[in-house]
């Protein structure tokens, strides 16, 4: 049975995140989402951690639900933690993803960071002063089935990749350690393609989640992995998964096309100057309209480490854990009545979708284009078929501005839209 997994995620404790994420509100948002298992965020965060003891009972070995038993999801014990410290001449700010095997691993970890002196109240995804091999030490010591992941890797300010303070390789970052690194996050900015054109990477899992900040952000990357049954979905299992790049298992990821990411391409956000490598290295790196430096984008800083050609990888893509790329149902639907995401007609749309055709994955990935229709209108319908063919527009995210992704392009004719008997033009 295959289960759709979002393992980097916030609660409200975290910096510039919606009040509305609190446990029962994620677990119901997943529901409609499609999403099966999700990770809790934040355990370090001792009020979020006091809400995560109080809500959840263990449903399976180190997989949870909440104790109320209101809601089919289930949760893995998880969060993103901040490291910041010079390390080999230069500083280096990296974010990770540390899961934990159950509750009480994590309350241990959580006492052994706060003896250290760290104010774990300060934000949910904390700052820390340590290399992310001194953390991945930490870890280990406290239990040894604790598993790090690099999150956002290529994001230039704080991925492990990154052109601001990240690393090389793995190897640079956690020298004898890297045998524990057996996954990372590819962000919202790469798409597994780009990441297949480092050889180094070939033995490591590349999953996507959403790093959500609201509960309407969930699930806008995700990966899906084939259990067998309900009592094997463990967090031993979906470890083991991901160590061993189980492609049986491991079926695919659920990608955002990573032009929408904020940092795909290069640029100056205060200057609305973007540009794609070739035109970086015409530019000397330098931005024409300010004199300085460009921001140094995700696509650039994978070209500049990769030792492989997409044509090279298009030849040997069979060997890898497949992906497919999605545009979020929402934003389909604001595309078609050319309105904004967070207007009534798509929530009115959006909502007798999901009443009718069941959670938003399985209408974006299973559900047949002529129920789509006769559940909304051909046009979205037609909509849902160009990006599930990829018949897309495109215009990249760079220097912290989102990109954009459109089903239609600006004045490109989509016809009468109707729906449930209401006209909604």
């Amino acid at each position: 049975m295959e289960k759709i997994l979002d393992l980097h995620i916030h609660s409200k404790y975290s910096r510039a995140c919606s009040r509305d994420l609190e446990l029962p509100s994620i677990a119901q948002a997943c529901e409609i989402r499609g999403i099966d298992i999700v990770t809790t965020s934040d355990f370090t965060h001792p009020v979020w951690f006091e809400h995560m003891k109080e809500s959840l009972v263990e449903d399976t070995e180190g997989i949870y639900k909440l104790k109320d038993d209101s809601s089919k999801t289930r949760f893995v014990i998880g969060t993103e933690l901040s490291c910041i410290k010079k390390h080999k001449d230069k500083t280096r700010r990296i974010h990770v993803l540390a899961f934990a095997p159950s509750l009480e691993v994590a309350e241990k970890f959580n006492n052994v960071l706060r003896e250290m002196g760290f104010n774990l109240k300060s934000d949910g995804r904390p700052i820390l002063g340590l290399t992310v091999k001194q953390l991945l030490e930490i870890m280990l010591d406290v239990d040894k089935r604790m598993v790090m992941v690099p999150a956002h890797a290529w994001t230039p300010w704080f991925g492990i990749f990154g052109s601001k303070g990240g690393y090389d390789s793995l190897e640079e970052a956690f020298e004898e350690l890297t045998s524990h690194i057996f996954a990372i996050e590819t962000g919202l900015s790469s798409d597994p393609i780009m990441n297949w054109r480092l050889s180094k990477l070939d033995n490591i899992s590349l999953i996507s989640n959403s790093d959500a900040h609201s509960c309407a952000k969930l699930g806008r990357e995700a990966n899906v992995i084939d259990f067998d049954s309900d009592s094997d979905v463990t967090y031993t299992e979906i470890m083991r998964i991901l160590r061993d790049c189980d492609k049986e298992k491991f079926k695919y990821t659920i990608e955002f096309y990573p032009e929408e990411g904020k940092y795909h391409w290069d640029g100056h956000r205060d200057c609305k100057f973007v540009c794609n490598p070739t035109e970086t290295e015409k530019y000397g790196g330098i931005c024409p309209k300010c004199k300085k430096p460009l921001v140094i984008g995700v696509e650039n800083r994978v070209h500049e480490l990769a030792n492989r050609s997409i044509e090279e990888v298009q030849k040997i893509k069979d060997k890898f854990i497949s992906y497919k790329s999605l545009v979020p149902l929402p934003e389909i639907i604001a595309n078609v009545f050319e309105c904004g995401v967070k207007t009534k007609r798509v929530s009115l749309v959006y909502d007798n979708l999901i009443e009718k055709l069941g959670n938003e994955f399985h209408i974006l990935l299973n559900v047949s284009l002529r129920d789509i229709e006769n559940a909304s209108s051909k046009q979205i319908a037609d909509a849902v078929d160009r990006v599930r063919k990829g018949n897309i527009y495109v215009e990249p995210g760079y220097d912290g501005e989102f990109g954009v992704v459109k089903v239609f392009q600006d004045g490109e004719k989509r016809g009468s839209v109707r729906q449930s008997g209401f006209d909604l033009e």
